[in-house]
């Protein structure tokens, strides 16, 4: 019966140390790839800090009270303590000075991630359900990220695969959003049908995609941070939220120009290919001799 019931304990315990099942697990937000980014995890950081501090002052001072002042050591309460006016003095004006020592850093971080002027490449990022748009505003590029086929598969019922055999699963698209780094990029978000939400941690952007409003955004990724970062939807959008996932695809400049080119040349051919049976004129019958009157 011991047994039994240490097996039961057992198998809870090795789900939550499998490597494989929190291979990205982590306790902390990231530092990111952005001065924004960084900027954020610092004013998380002296936040976190300072809470840990006052935890450890209160709690201790608590603790000190509860062992020393005991009854069983004859401490005796004082009744007749209403108010101390040092003591009301004091414990208003610390945490004043607090929140007025944190709305500094706060302020000038929220008005630098709120700064999207000067922008060098504009982004529409528009939410579907289940999946993103973007297009590259004044480049006539634009693209459609779906989840990838291999995660689709795996995720229905009774396909008989292993999720854990398929690569970034549930974090991966067909069509990436590819951006150069080293570029201020803007980004413009909304949504066709309801609402949903742009959340890449690296990037520290988490903006809602409301159908018939725009949301502004900006990023500027370092220029040594080429690689592929991933996100997800984070908003409760329909049945299918957990099957839209963000990938964001870092290239340098150049690769991102040639980029674009290819893309446009695609999108040049595609459309001439669509609009060439319209332009090929329909065949006319011959006409019938007229008869002689």
């Amino acid at each position: 019966m011991m047994t039994k019931n240490l097996g039961w304990l057992a198998t809870p315990l090795l789900t939550l140390i499998a490597p494989a099942a929190h291979a990205e697990w982590a306790l902390n937000m990231p530092k990111g790839i952005t001065d924004v980014s960084r900027s954020v995890y610092g004013l998380h950081m002296l936040t976190f800090w300072i809470c840990v501090w006052i935890a450890v002052f209160v709690f201790g001072w608590m603790i000190y009270s509860i062992v020393v002042f005991r009854h069983s050591k004859g401490a005796v309460p004082d009744t007749k303590l209403v108010h101390n006016t040092k003591a009301e003095i004091i414990w208003t004006t610390i945490p004043v000075i607090i929140l007025i020592g944190l709305a500094v850093p706060a302020t000038k971080t929220l008005i630098e991630t709120d700064d999207a002027s000067n922008s060098q490449l504009t982004i529409r990022v528009t939410g579907y359900q289940w999946k993103w748009g973007y297009e590259y505003v004044g480049s006539g590029v634009s693209l459609l990220s779906t989840l990838d086929e291999k995660s689709n598969a795996a995720r229905q019922l009774g396909s008989g695969i292993d999720p854990f055999t398929v690569e970034h699963y549930l974090l991966n698209v067909d069509h990436p959003l590819v951006v150069p780094a080293g570029t201020k990029v803007r980004l413009l978000i909304t949504a066709q049908d309801v609402i949903h939400s742009w959340w890449l941690p690296v990037l520290a952007i988490k903006k809602d995609a409301i159908p018939g409003f725009v949301n502004e955004a900006w990023f500027k990724i370092d220029a040594g941070a080429i690689g592929t970062y991933r996100g997800q939807c984070a908003e409760l959008c329909g049945r299918d939220h957990g099957f839209m996932p963000i990938v964001v695809e870092v290239k340098s400049k150049d690769d991102f120009d040639a980029w674009i080119k290819t893309q446009q040349a695609a999108s040049a051919a595609a459309a001439a290919a669509a609009a060439a049976p319209a332009a090929a004129p329909a065949a006319t019958p011959a006409a019938a001799p007229a008869k002689a009157s």
